[in-house]
């Protein structure tokens, strides 16, 4: 099997499985006070400060979490939980059409609940304009959630210049980064947002492991109530082997961002050039985006059949977001950017890793081609 799905899930590494066995052996919970618990806790604490050094952040603004998922659910909900407490009526939130569901589900329950949400304007490949955020701003604007790298363009926001304009109006901000580590750099203190949320597995590390960064003096209520983990943010005992072993991974994930950038950028432009002769072929990623996502339409094909027939030829891809598998439903990302259903529901999405090779990339290619006959309409 040729693996195109990082954007998925990057497997995990062989440094982040060894870290993973070596923590889960460790017998103790990581809040009890014998020497067991505090070998667990050290471990936990370890992979805790790993990720933030990579962030740029002090360990203490980061919560342990199952996901980006949860991290996004938590601040959209929490936020408006917070404003109608200290209000009693609903707010206003700006978000934006291609967020992951993570960001949107939660968007549509506000909305049912009487608050007003404003999605803005994406160009051609998915980007938006500070000035249009500022337009859109409220009196009552509670809370803008806008992503940084976009899971299936693989799109890039200018995240400082659109969260300066929230701060500037004392609007918190919060994006969903989940794409960024170990492809793109991250710098929170510098991009200035209020909120980041993070999942390991899109860096080589264990699914069902999180961060959320929540900026020092910004105020979120907690999302679960229990025994007080995570400085009361989030009750349940954490995951300690699965946080140990994202901060391995991430340090080594960072430690080759920059080649891993160039070979990503190399492999992208080698398999779009390798499978131009599909008639009518589309590039909707951006060229100066994430490397590591390629959109493509290829139209006149049935999307279904055509990752079946990829999957047959030995090539796992995506038509978006794994979080809405299944479905196949026209991708939500690429109509907000201007596609037909019939264009949408006939595009999928190819993504690269480190470990992806020249040599597997024109194997894909060759099969994308052959699929593509198959699965004309």
């Amino acid at each position: 099997m040729i693996y195109l799905d990082y954007a998925a899930t990057h497997p995990m590494t062989p440094e982040a499985l060894a870290a993973y066995a070596q923590a889960a052996a460790l017998p103790g919970n990581p809040s009890s006070v014998h020497g067991a618990g505090q070998a667990a806790r050290e471990r936990l604490e370890e992979g805790r400060a790993r990720v933030a050094a990579a962030l740029g952040v002090d360990p203490r603004t980061l919560v342990a979490n199952s996901g980006g998922t949860e991290g996004d659910n938590h601040v959209l909900l929490g936020v408006a939980r917070q404003w109608q407490d200290e209000r009693g009526r609903p707010g206003h939130l700006i978000t934006t059409p291609t967020e992951h569901s993570a960001v949107l589900a939660p968007a549509r329950a506000l909305a049912a609940q009487g608050w007003a949400v404003t999605l803005l304007t994406p160009d051609a490949h998915g980007r938006y304009d500070p000035a249009e955020l500022e337009a859109s701003l409220r009196p009552d604007t509670a809370l803008v959630s806008i992503h940084h790298a976009n899971n299936e363009l693989g799109s890039v926001q200018d995240t400082p210049a659109l969260a300066a304009v929230a701060a500037a109006r004392g609007v918190p901000y919060h994006t969903d980064a989940v794409q960024a580590p170990g492809v793109l750099p991250v710098d929170l203190p510098g991009w200035g947002v209020t909120f980041a949320t993070f999942s390991a597995h899109k860096w080589g590390g264990p699914r069902g492991v999180g961060l959320l960064y929540i900026r020092r003096g910004a105020a979120l209520p907690a999302l679960s109530l229990g025994g007080g983990q995570e400085g009361g943010l989030r009750a349940g005992t954490q995951d300690t082997a699965g946080v140990y072993a994202a901060g391995v991974a991430l340090t080594l994930a960072e430690a080759q961002r920059g080649a891993t950038f160039a070979h990503l950028g190399q492999l992208r432009e080698r398999f779009v050039q390798a499978v131009s002769p599909v008639p009518g072929l589309r590039v909707n990623h951006p060229p100066d985006g994430s490397p590591k996502v390629a959109s493509l339409t290829l139209p006149g094909t049935d999307g279904e059949a055509l990752l079946m027939n990829l999957d047959m030829l030995g090539v796992a891809a995506s038509a978006g977001s794994a979080c809405s598998a299944g479905t196949m439903q026209p991708s939500h990302v690429l109509s907000a950017i201007g596609l037909s259903e019939a264009d949408a529901r006939a595009s999928l999405r190819l993504s690269f890793g480190a470990a992806t090779t020249e040599a597997e990339v024109d194997q894909a290619a060759a099969a994308l081609i052959q699929a593509a006959q198959w699965s004309r309409v």
